[in-house]
């Protein structure tokens, strides 16, 4: 299966390659798909460039310029890349929130190039505009001396000033006397497409690595033995770890040896990518994290009613429960092709059991109907006090995992 991206190059005053930004594309036409989710997109390019092409085939080294929503840097995504390869570009739609400045100033302080993308001054941007490395502004939206104006407004000394979708000469010419330190747009170079061979993977099969990587009980031996069995993962694995970021000194052809290097937080996070880029396709990566939710949930609510012994059984039930909708197909026909146990099944299939009545609480404190979700715990004799804070503490693991 071919694999693709563009690739438009960033230049410095001198007109030489700083960097390139690599962009989602659909296909070889060089075009934007429209309605493409952001987080889709970005975990695309993150595994089409790093797992599958290869980054230093990608940028010959430099630094690549990649769009993170306000969903990916919340689940510090951008961390899993290597720092002096990857510049965080927050994307215009993402608001100065407390919650993303603090998660910004951790890229920070690990090292990481901050851009801010298509950015139209706002007082409110400040606490973002004082840790920024670069800022982008569009130049077929800011006119005139808007676009030197907004250097003063930024007050920060440190900052760097990019000037995007330049198309004349005269634009460059302008943009240097202004102030401006990076150049990239149409009068330099038109994105070019970038393809690549990825291997056909098994979308079933990320669910039962996704569930080994998060079992409390993990170990290296079992993680092993699940990305084993997907060749397109086990590719994607060696590609990464032998990449020139890690300038190994010698080859590693083990999984086991990958995995024991990255250490078991960083196969979390690397099989979370990888898994999203090649199992959600076009889906909102909300679906994903509605799953992991459920399937903390769940498992916290086994451990309340006594069934510790199940724990994990309930957490893949709840891994499960939005499947159908990412992978479009019914639920019935997915669960053939699963070897796990009936009970799981017949509570997604809608059955009374024991397994049902933990998934209808589940469901129903994330909806909020608090009617069904007193009278479900009150079934399964666990107190109803205990509820938000067993959900509040999956959100929060979801926020850490992913």
């Amino acid at each position: 299966m071919e694999v693709f991206l563009a690739r438009q190059p960033i230049f410095d005053k001198k007109k030489n390659v700083y960097a390139y930004e690599l962009l989602f594309r659909a296909g070889i036409q060089n075009f934007y798909t429209p309605n493409v989710d952001g987080d889709y997109a970005t975990s695309n390019v993150i595994s089409n460039s790093f797992f599958i092409i290869g980054i230093d085939k990608v940028t010959q080294g430099k630094p690549a310029f990649i769009n993170f929503t306000k969903n990916l840097i919340l689940s510090d995504a951008p961390s899993s890349m290597p720092k002096d390869l990857v510049v965080v570009e927050i994307l215009e739609t993402v608001e100065p929130e407390e919650n993303i400045i603090n998660a910004c100033k951790k890229l920070k302080k690990k090292g990481y190039i901050l851009a801010l993308d298509d950015f139209v001054f706002s007082e409110r941007f400040t606490p973002l505009i004082e840790i920024a490395d670069i800022i982008k502004i569009d130049f077929l939206l800011t006119k005139g001396e808007k676009r030197k104006e907004v250097i003063k407004q930024c007050k920060n000394p440190k900052v760097k000033f990019l000037a995007e979708k330049v198309e004349t000469s005269e634009e460059y010419e302008t943009a240097i006397q202004m102030g401006y330190s990076y150049f990239q747009g149409y009068f330099f170079s038109k994105p070019i497409i970038i393809s690549g061979k990825d291997i056909p993977s098994n979308k079933l099969n990320y669910l039962r690595i996704l569930k080994e990587v998060n079992n409390p009980n993990a170990n290296f031996n079992n993680i092993e033995d699940s990305v084993k069995r997907d060749v397109s993962l086990s590719y994607k694995l060696l590609k990464y770890i032998n990449s020139a970021f890690f300038n190994l000194p010698v080859k590693v052809t083990s999984i086991k040896h990958a995995i024991e290097l990255l250490g078991l937080k960083e196969i979390k996070k690397w099989v979370s990518l990888a898994a999203m880029g090649s199992m959600s396709n076009d889906k909102p990566m909300e679906l994903m994290n509605i799953s992991l939710i459920r399937a903390r949930f769940c498992e916290h609510i086994a451990l309340k009613i006594g069934m510790q012994n199940r724990s994990s059984d309930f957490f893949m039930m709840g891994l499960l429960s939005v499947v159908d909708a990412l992978i479009d197909k019914p639920m019935k026909e997915i669960l053939t092709d699963l070897p796990i146990d009936s009970d799981i099944k017949d509570a997604l299939l809608g059955k009374a059991n024991k397994f049902r009545e933990v998934f209808n609480l589940a469901v129903a404190y994330e909806k909020a109907q608090w009617e069904k979700a007193i009278g479900f715990s009150k079934m399964l004799n666990i107190d109803e006090a205990n509820i938000p804070h067993m959900f509040f503490d999956s959100v929060e693991w979801v926020k850490l995992n992913m």
